[in-house]
């Protein structure tokens, strides 16, 4: 972690918050957002997919941020739908000009070891199973930015109008706080959860996700997910055959 961003977060309560005010900006959560207007950071960003990580990366790299991109998302379904988002990350990477890191190892990938573990949380509602899935996300990104010497890390997730943004926002600053890794980090310290409500250029980000030919997905990720997204059209399929056979 770069020395003036430890000296921030070190510092006590009541002199965050005189820096604060001095810095003219409002109030937001988490350590990043004093944290960018003074200092430029080198930031891991957790990339969902292509089309949402389009603006998170053009507002960071604008001021003057440090960014690699990483791509680690096994819960989504099925392997096609997986490789196209995969290839659409790498397509917004390569516009944008920055480095890739790839989760590519034979563990990194696999939905029959995800879905056993996401049935290990029958009963418990979706809500929970999502933030099973953010925590499992961010804390393999936090402990790669820790091992390579980042001073951040964030998630294009914080762009999404359709994910839930105070949970990802609650599991970042968790993955933040999390201890036990067996890597010494690099720089000498910890990365701290680098948030930003990145939703204000939501429409500026689908424009340019659909101008740049990005492949935009349908739902989530997950086979629940998909399974939620076209519920109604299974449904009314049914009715139209139930119909057909008892008229």
């Amino acid at each position: 972690m770069c020395k003036k961003v430890y000296i921030f977060l070190h510092m006590p309560l009541h002199k965050r918050q005189t820096l604060r005010k001095k810095s003219g900006r409002r109030e937001e959560r988490g350590s990043g957002a004093l944290c960018r207007s003074f200092f430029i950071m080198k930031i891991l960003l957790h990339m969902c997919c292509g089309p949402c990580a389009v603006m998170p990366l053009l507002r960071l790299l604008e001021e003057g941020h440090m960014v690699s991109g990483y791509f680690y998302n096994p819960n989504i379904h099925p392997l096609a739908e997986y490789l196209r988002r995969r290839e659409g990350a790498a397509e917004v990477a390569a516009r944008c000009g920055i480095k890739m890191i790839w989760a590519l190892a034979p563990e990194d990938y696999s939905p029959p070891e995800w879905i056993s573990l996401a049935a290990g949380l029958k009963g418990r509602t979706g809500k929970e199973r999502c933030a099973w899935c953010l925590e499992l996300r961010l804390r393999r990104t936090r402990a790669l930015a820790r091992s390579e010497g980042f001073d951040a890390f964030s998630s294009s997730l914080l762009y999404s109008r359709y994910q839930p943004h105070e949970l990802i926002a609650a599991k970042g600053e968790e993955a933040a706080r999390a201890s036990g890794e067996e890597t010494e980090p690099l720089s000498g310290g910890d990365p701290f959860f680098y948030y930003r409500d990145f939703r204000a250029d939501w429409r500026k980000g689908v424009n340019m996700s659909k101008a740049w030919g990005i492949y935009r997905q349908q739902y989530c990720g997950c086979i629940f997910s998909e399974y939620e997204r076209y519920a109604a059209e299974l449904r009314e399929s049914n009715a139209r055959l139930t119909s057909s056979f008892f008229p």
